[in-house]
């Protein structure tokens, strides 16, 4: 069958395998292009799923946090030097706090007037792509971070054993870390037990199949699985991953030493991590 050069290119910007390796993986796939990016992994050729692909896009990542409640969302457009101007980051900055204000009901398109307002003296295309607003109760604590010129914006929502802990000055430092972590190491999930089935399933495949390889016995084979998947669920999952301020330490060990220090307990209850362009599912 004949596989498109766009598909090709999709599939390298996704895996970084070689262009001719993402052809092959297309032929033999017939053109699928889930099974190409497997059999990509399976032979080596990409690394296990952390975050998805390139940035296909230009635009910025907003945040606001206001009267208990936090809102990322992040805006789109055609051209890097839009993405600069004053009239479209100002439009975020009033869309995040709108966002704010309507809560946790807010969508995108309750926003189109605004959009549109902006789109009509930029002269390009822009939109409102996505958004989410969380809600903090008494004993919880919202952090954001917007690094750069907005290419990555993140919230973390923290719960507290008390709302006095919120004034601690050495939980705000641990919660303003843990948030540059959040934009940093980019977790796909929280913990261990919030992976999906399916998901755990496709990297067990990925891993048999380039430990079988080896030639290794069938127990040994398991052991390298096991370990393959142990060392990928502390990339990828929040808790586990070592922390960006001392790597010597995971996540979960910096909080268990903050609740000794403050004798309190905080925990990380939900977070959010838009990259623009990343894709969505």
């Amino acid at each position: 069958m004949e596989i498109k050069a766009t598909d090709v290119k999709a599939l390298r910007e996704k895996t970084g395998a070689g262009m001719m390796d993402c052809k092959k993986a297309l032929v033999q796939a017939n053109g699928d292009f889930a099974r190409a990016e497997k059999i990509l992994k399976e032979l080596g050729l990409a690394a296990a799923q952390k975050r998805a692909g390139r940035a296909t896009r230009e635009g910025r990542i907003f945040s606001s946090i206001q009267d208990g409640k936090g809102a990322l969302l992040e805006l789109t457009c055609e051209t890097d030097f839009v993405a600069k101007n004053k009239e479209f980051v100002a439009l975020g900055g009033t869309l995040a706090s709108l966002a704010v204000a309507k809560g946790t009901g807010a969508q995108p398109e309750d926003f189109s007037s605004q959009v549109h307002d902006t789109v009509g003296r930029i002269k390009e295309n822009i939109t409102l792509r996505r958004l989410q607003v969380l809600q903090a109760g008494e004993n919880d604590l919202l952090m954001d971070y917007i690094h750069g010129e907005g290419k990555i914006g993140v919230m973390v929502k923290f719960s507290l054993s008390d709302p006095s802990l919120k004034d601690n000055a050495r939980v705000k430092e641990v919660a303003f870390d843990l948030t540059l972590h959040t934009a940093a190491f980019a977790p796909l999930f929280l913990k261990r037990d919030q992976v999906p089935e399916n998901y755990l399933k496709e990297q067990e495949e990925i891993f048999t199949k380039q430990a079988e390889k080896l030639g290794k016995p069938e127990n040994v084979v398991k052991g390298i699985v096991q370990g393959k998947m142990n060392k990928h669920l502390a990339e990828i999952c929040f808790v586990d991953q070592p922390f960006v301020k001392d790597q010597n330490l995971t996540v979960s060990k910096v909080l268990s030493e903050l609740d000794k220090e403050t004798g309190g307990k905080v925990q990380i209850e939900e977070y959010l991590y838009y990259k623009v362009g990343e894709e969505i599912e």
